[in-house]
């Protein structure tokens, strides 16, 4: 059985898969207008929810969902776990919605450079994980990015801010709670979705009078559909991975928001932004040349001798 403290190839394909679906969604949400972040959030929720529970069927945890919800209702620590999760994801979940459509894509990206070193952090301090040479400097370049942007604006961003603080608990918590991955997902979603009612609700037509428009019957769904697969991913991945491999993987997504934003949402890069997102990069690449290496070692020690 895989755990967390064993490199596992599923576990980084799925990460990957995550990333380069979380950074379809800014362009995505961006063909939802006139929603704004509040409506396009509780959209994402109630068409999030049935992908989700289609998938607990399709993977044969039916049973095991019904065991953590009675389970959940019956242990007060474990609901109020679980419903800390819930507003951990929702506000991470409105603040990736809301970037795009008004210009702060690159904040959240940032916020997102900087959470995979905290994740780092906390995989060290908590779980004793080792942090190896290459990824020992992949965290220093990544830094040195950071601190450039930093001595740069002289602030940090609320949406950067936001991510930085929000993230990192969600992932203990979510170790503590013990739930399944698919399971504890879906009862985070089912806490949520009464919230997304009443806000939906509350918009009124500004939020349910989009769907007197015909393209919203198959672009709503289709938000929920990337939302599921895309989220999934992610959890399933941070139960698979080390959580410090799992968070410098976590570097692939900003990369891609950093590059959406520039060639397809028009906001600005200058020649000082090469000083923050280069080393960035060099941090991937050597996740990258670093993850190659323990897969090639584990397939080895696999084969055995010959």
């Amino acid at each position: 059985m895989t755990t967390p403290h064993a490199p596992s190839g599923r576990g980084i394909a799925l990460s990957i898969s995550a990333s380069l679906l979380f950074s379809l969604l800014p362009a995505y949400v961006t063909q939802l207008r006139p929603l704004d972040g509040l409506g396009i959030f509780a959209w994402r929720i109630l068409c999030t929810l049935p992908g989700v529970l289609l998938i607990v069927l399709l993977t044969g945890k039916r049973q095991a969902f019904a065991d953590s919800w009675q389970r959940m209702w019956r242990q007060p620590p474990l609901l109020a776990a679980v419903a800390g999760m819930a507003a951990l994801m929702g506000v991470q979940l409105w603040l990736f919605l809301w970037a795009p459509l008004h210009g702060q894509v690159m904040a959240v990206s940032m916020g997102y450079f900087l959470a995979p070193l905290v994740m780092v952090l906390v995989g060290r301090l908590l779980y004793g994980e080792r942090l190896y040479r290459l990824q020992a400097i992949a965290v220093v370049l990544a830094l040195l990015g950071v601190l450039h942007e930093l001595w740069l604006t002289r602030a940090i961003a609320w949406p950067t801010l936001l991510v930085v603080l929000g993230y990192p608990p969600y992932f203990v918590l979510r170790r503590k709670s013990g739930l399944d991955p698919v399971c504890g997902f879906a009862l985070e979603m089912a806490l949520m979705f009464p919230v997304a009612l009443a806000m939906l609700l509350w918009l009124g037509p500004a939020g349910w009078g989009v769907l007197e428009e015909a393209r919203f019957w198959w672009l709503l769904p289709g938000l929920g559909i990337l939302s599921s697969i895309a989220l999934l991913c992610n959890i399933a991945a941070s139960h698979l991975l080390p959580m410090g491999l799992w968070g410098l993987l976590g570097y692939v997504e900003p990369a891609l928001l950093f590059v959406l934003a520039i060639a397809f949402l028009g906001e600005p890069l200058g020649a000082d932004g090469l000083l923050t997102y280069g080393p960035i990069w060099g941090a991937i690449l050597l996740i990258a040349i670093h993850t190659l290496r323990q897969q090639r070692k584990l397939a080895l020690s696999r084969r055995g001798p010959a």
